[in-house]
C-alpha cells in the first residue's frame, strides 16, 4: 500500500509536472530544436518572399508597358492634332467655320479644326479617292498608329490611294512618311 498515493500526493505531483518539469523540458528540447524550427521558418519565408518578389517585378514591368502604350498614344494624338492645326491654319477651308464645340479651343483654330475633319462633314479634295474605296477598312475612325500598322501589307496602287486621301484630309505625318517609305522600298 506504500505505493499508492493520497489524492493531495497526486495533486502536487501534476503541479510539478506542469508547473516545473514541463518547461524545463520545454526549455531543453527548444535548445536543441531550435536550430531545425529556425530552418524550416527561414525556408517558408524566403519561399513567399521570392514569389511575392517575382509578382511584384511582373507588374511593374506589366504596368511600364502600359504606360509607355499609353503614351505613345498621347503622343501621336499630340501629333496629329499639332498637324491638323498647322495644316488648316495655312489652307481656307472648303466650308463656313462653324462655331466651336466646347473643346477648350477658340476662334479660329477650332473653326478650322472642326470644318477640316473628316468626322465633322469636310469632304476630301475632288483628286483623293473616297474612304469607301481605301484597302484599310474603317480608315477615318483609325488613329495613326492603326493605320500605321496596316500599312505593310497593301499594294503600290493602295498604298498610293491612301497618300492621296491623308494628303487631301487629314495630313498625318506619321502615316504620310510610312507610306513614303513603303513606296521607295526601305
Amino acid at each position: 500500500m506504500a505505493d499508492e498515493k493520497s489524492p493531495l500526493d497526486q495533486a502536487i505531483q501534476q503541479a510539478l509536472d506542469v508547473l516545473l518539469y514541463a518547461p524545463v523540458g520545454a526549455a531543453l528540447s527548444a535548445r536543441d530544436e531550435l536550430p531545425r524550427f529556425i530552418a524550416k521558418g527561414r525556408e517558408r519565408v524566403q519561399g513567399q518572399l521570392t514569389l511575392a518578389k517575382m509578382f511584384g517585378q511582373f507588374a511593374v514591368a506589366q504596368g511600364q508597358r502600359e504606360a509607355q502604350k499609353a503614351l505613345e498614344r498621347l503622343r501621336e494624338q499630340a501629333i496629329e492634332q499639332a498637324t491638323r492645326l498647322a495644316g488648316t491654319a495655312s489652307t481656307p477651308s472648303p466650308s463656313p467655320p462653324r462655331p466651336a464645340r466646347d473643346t477648350g479651343q477658340t476662334g479660329a483654330a477650332a473653326a478650322a479644326v472642326y470644318s477640316a475633319s473628316p468626322a465633322n462633314g469636310s469632304r476630301p479634295r475632288a483628286d483623293a479617292p473616297p474612304a469607301a474605296d481605301l484597302a484599310i477598312p474603317g480608315y477615318d475612325s483609325l488613329s495613326a498608329s492603326q493605320v500605321v500598322q496596316r500599312l505593310a501589307g497593301l499594294s503600290t496602287t493602295e498604298l498610293e490611294a491612301v497618300r492621296r486621301y491623308e494628303t487631301a484630309t487629314r495630313g498625318r505625318r506619321t502615316i504620310l512618311s510610312k507610306v513614303s517609305q513603303l513606296q521607295s522600298g526601305h
